[in-house]
């Protein structure tokens, strides 16, 4: 009976699940194959027959890395509808739907993932109330929890909240034979289920080694669940530490906050440089990191099955967006400007 007091008393451990199992690490991101490089990359959908994704302002298409669209904010969510309706979410928090319409949709903060359920059907993530898309370290800092999970009818203009209070809700995916949304929310480190007509969010798969992004759903079953940074001792120690967060928040750089990144930096300021991280000049694969490369390929259920990975000390970070197009599996590396592909079945 006294353990509930006496545990606001006790040390509190700072533990992370491990990478094993499914999560065992590997080489398969640093050995993938470039198919573009831009700024930046992210956003990855299929329309138009192909993979699209945005860099910047711009829509591009893989095939020629050419631009299908240009818009004046940078991007932060894409959708792509059956019917070819594409739907464009900007740093503004504008969302733009395109195709044989034109129309606007206003009044969100930070849209950064939406999917289409049929052609006048869209679910938008609106990942905080307090912070834009690009200022999202700035809100796992403060601990925030105002993202919400929103259904937009394209009909005629409704927006309905199916669930608020979630800690920057990062990607979705229609899971339809359960008549839920699975939503991955990234500063819970967990995949919830929210029911199509709100309600209460259940957790789908908890204590996941890193921050969840974006999903999608693979066209033999399955889902992909891009991971784009790693959780480690350090940073989770910074989140319990209020005063000394408040302190290094006032006065420090951003850049240079003990926080999730999408690319390890080369600034001799950057935290977590020596030590058990770089020895005699050499960063070790093993190390404590802000930034890694990460992609769990999941089963019916949202269970891993196995992963892809850019380690430590590799390039291919930051992994925003994945999906299984035309027999592997293609995913943006924000963290170094590139677009990558893999054949199925290579980890």
């Amino acid at each position: 009976m006294l353990d509930p007091v006496l545990e606001l008393f006790r040390g509190k451990a700072v533990t992370i699940p491990p990478m094993d199992g499914a999560f065992r690490s590997n080489l398969a991101l640093e050995e993938a194959a470039v198919l573009a490089t831009c700024a930046a990359p992210d956003n990855l959908v299929v329309s138009g027959g192909g993979p699209r994704y945005s860099s910047g302002a711009n829509v591009l298409a893989l095939d020629g890395n050419t631009v299908v669209a240009g818009f004046d904010a940078p991007i932060t969510a894409l959708a792509a509808s059956h019917d070819g309706t594409l739907a464009v979410a900007l740093e503004t928090g504008r969302i733009v739907i395109r195709q044989d319409r034109a129309a606007l949709i206003d009044g969100f903060k930070c849209p950064v993932a939406m999917a289409f359920d049929g052609p006048n059907d869209l679910y938008v993530c609106n990942g905080s109330d307090v912070c834009a898309p690009s200022h999202w370290v700035s809100d796992l800092m403060h601990k925030g929890a105002s993202g919400s999970l929103w259904h937009v009818s394209l009909s005629n203009g409704q927006r309905t909240c199916l669930a608020r209070g979630l800690a920057f809700p990062y990607g979705l995916v229609i899971d339809t034979a359960n008549d839920r949304i699975v939503v991955s929310e990234s500063w819970r480190h967990r995949l919830i289920a929210i029911p199509t007509q709100g309600g209460a969010p259940v957790p789908v798969f908890a204590k996941l080694p890193g921050y969840p992004a974006r999903l999608s759903a693979r066209p033999a079953g399955g889902y992909l669940l891009s991971l784009f940074a790693p959780r480690n001792r350090l940073i989770e120690f910074v989140l319990q530490e209020d005063a000394y967060r408040a302190d290094m928040m006032r006065e420090i750089d951003p850049r240079h906050w003990i926080a999730p990144a999408l690319s390890a930096s080369r600034s001799f300021l950057e935290p977590l440089q020596s030590g058990g991280v770089r020895s005699m000049g050499i960063h070790k694969p093993w190390s404590p990191s802000r930034s890694y490369g990460l992609i769990a390929e999941l089963d019916a259920d949202f269970q891993p099955t196995s992963s892809h990975h850019s380690r430590a000390n590799g390039q291919r970070h930051g992994i925003t967006s994945a999906i299984d197009h035309a027999g592997r599996i293609v995913a943006t590396s924000k963290g170094s400007d590139a677009v990558l592909a893999m054949r199925m079945g290579r980890h």
